[in-house]
């Protein structure tokens, strides 16, 4: 079983590190050598409560085995050396900063550096130890003798040269004595080490392929399955827990590709190596961690928790995971809680809060409590002065308009689609056309004319100069370029006239939630082509939304003798509907 802990800078000076002939040379850019220094000095130790701890900045992995006798007897290695599989940049830049404190600063009283013995590049570790700062010229001499040296002195000179910039940059003189304590204490390496009769090589080449990155959830499952967590249980007891909870690890994980539940608990792809992570953020969030953001947070986190080494500790915590997952399981099999929490997540509540109020209260009172937060999504003072501009509460109102529809309908076996809701971008769409966004380019705008024509009946003069403007469109734009918007308003006027459109065309009344495809294929179409265009969506099988389609059918309308227009009476109906289902449960 692979060993893993965290060491700090101090820790690792006293360590012999061999980087075998399969790594390439030093190869840092300044780039990354001024981000490491940024991120040193930025961090600032906390003391951890009820502990006389402080916090720490957690680097980079760096994955090693123990050199065996062979590869010693081989290159001339006395005592104990590891390996180094991954990481051995970040070392390479570790010593090159503790060597420019000991030569600026330290004099006599030298901090130890660490030993770095190269298979292939025997006299790297020399070049390392002899670069200084040129008093005359104020800079490392750059060397082209090979490309490992030359990057080497650009990396040296680059510490320099960020130590000179400090005060300019900070307004502050450069406290190398608190810069020290953050680098050498209260930074951390994972380290990653591997059993002595592992293929350093395919580990590497496969550490590299990013076939097994070390993410946040590997970096935790080793955690969890590290045999020294067993101190007091015989072998087979130790084997037996750690099949278990690596056969649960695996169901939960694969559990979460399921989409729709993926996408009921998240409101992006939130694109992580492994899903159940993204439970071990909840965790860490829940426990106050939440602004500690660094990519190996979350590890650090758990860390801390298993310090003492003990089955007891394993078990408190992977019960936790467990019990999350099985309330989220919970929601997602319940039809009113998947509904009603996906709606508030869907909405912005963080999922950490209410995972805190359903472990702390009965169950009614958890619903009590998702009904409160949700009717405050949709608190509005004046409805009928709610009007297109104010998107988010707009938003809010559509979206629980649909979900609470598909809710109160006990017969309906079907789910609000969260993960389509959330993958495809959806918009606010007005349902009678606006003069506004109208076709830019010709056939959009020939298209969108003979669409509304097909639909006027009684207009023979309007049917005639759309077909002669679309007969002979390059030469009225020719001659009036505005001559489509002039004909595009006599459109719409016709349709407001027969909607008998005396309203705010941009009020709730007026507007549908569809998704951001639907709604380009008919971007400001009349309303019957906009009805045509859904329900041919529809057939082909396109989600449209239950309220949206029920605009286009005319389902909450008492007269539906005319499906051609959008008019005061439709629009009063469906604005009592949305009020009912919202307000008046």
């Amino acid at each position: 079983m692979s060993c893993l802990t965290e060491k700090s800078i101090s820790d690792l000076l006293e360590y012999k590190f061999f980087i075998p002939s399969y790594q390439r040379g030093y190869r840092w850019t300044e780039r990354q050598v001024e981000d490491l220094l940024e991120d040193i000095n930025a961090f600032t130790p906390s003391q951890i409560e009820k502990t006389d701890k402080k916090t720490w900045y957690c680097l980079q992995p760096v994955v090693i085995k123990e050199c065996d006798e062979e590869t010693k007897a081989k290159n001339n290695l006395k005592g104990t050396w590891y390996e180094v599989i991954d990481g051995q940049q970040r070392l390479t830049s570790f010593f090159l900063i503790i060597h420019y404190a000991n030569e600026m600063w330290v004099g006599k009283q030298k901090i130890s550096e660490f030993q770095i013995q190269y298979e292939t590049r025997d006299k790297s570790f020399e070049f390392l130890k002899k670069q200084r700062i040129d008093e005359s010229s104020d800079m490392a001499s750059i060397s082209y003798v090979n490309i490992d040296f030359h990057h080497i002195s650009i990396a040296y000179n680059k510490i320099h040269d960020w130590v000179k910039n400090f005060k300019k940059k900070y307004n502050k003189d450069f406290d190398n004595n608190d810069f020290q304590s953050k680098f050498r204490t209260n930074s951390k390496v994972i380290w990653y080490e591997v059993p002595t009769e592992k293929d350093a090589i395919e580990i590497f080449t496969r550490i590299n392929m990013g076939k097994i990155p070390l993410t946040n959830a590997e970096l935790i499952k080793a955690l969890f399955l590290n045999s020294s967590n067993f101190p007091n249980s015989n072998s087979d007891e130790v084997r037996l827990r750690q099949l278990e909870i690596a056969s649960e690890w695996d169901r939960i994980e694969y559990s979460l590709q399921n989409e729709e539940l993926w996408y009921f608990i998240n409101n992006s792809n939130n694109e992580l190596p492994t899903r159940i992570e993204y439970l071990f953020n909840i965790i860490k969030n829940i426990d106050g961690e939440k602004n500690n953001t660094d990519q190996y947070s979350t590890f650090r986190f758990f860390s801390e928790k298993f310090k003492l080494k003990n089955k007891k500790e394993i078990d408190i915590n992977w019960q936790e995971i467990k019990r999350i997952f099985q309330t989220i399981e919970e929601w997602f099999s319940d039809r009113e809680l998947y509904h009603k929490i996906g709606y508030l997540i869907s909405t912005g509540i963080d999922i950490t809060v209410l995972l805190k109020e359903v472990k702390s209260k009965q169950k009614h009172e958890f619903r009590k409590i998702l009904d409160f937060q949700i009717a405050d999504k949709v608190k509005c003072d004046n409805l009928k002065e709610l009007g297109y501009g104010n998107n988010i509460l707009i938003r809010n109102i559509l979206l629980l308009h649909n979900i609470q529809t598909i809710l109160e309908n006990k017969n309906e076996s079907n789910r609000f689609p969260f993960n389509r809701y959330k993958k495809e971008s959806w918009d606010i769409e007005h349902i009678h056309a606006v003069a506004t966004e109208m076709p830019k380019n010709k056939q959009h705008r020939v298209d969108w004319l003979n669409n509304s024509k097909e639909f006027i009946e009684d207009d023979k003069t309007l049917i005639s100069k759309i077909t002669n403007f679309v007969n002979s469109y390059d030469e009225q734009i020719q001659e009036n370029p505005e001559s489509f918007d002039e004909l595009a308003n006599l459109v719409l006027d016709y349709y407001s006239k027969k909607s008998n459109i005396e309203t705010d065309i941009n009020d709730l009344s007026n507007l549908v939630l569809l998704d951001s495809g639907t709604n380009r294929s008919y971007k400001n179409a009349v309303f019957p082509a906009k009805r045509k265009i859904i329900i041919e969506k529809e057939k082909n099988g396109t989600f449209i939304p239950i309220c949206t389609k029920n605009v286009f059918l005319k389902y909450y309308s008492s007269d539906v003798r005319q499906m051609t227009f959008w008019d005061k009476k439709d629009r009063k109906a469906y604005f009592e509907n949305i009020k009912t289902t919202l307000y008046q449960r």
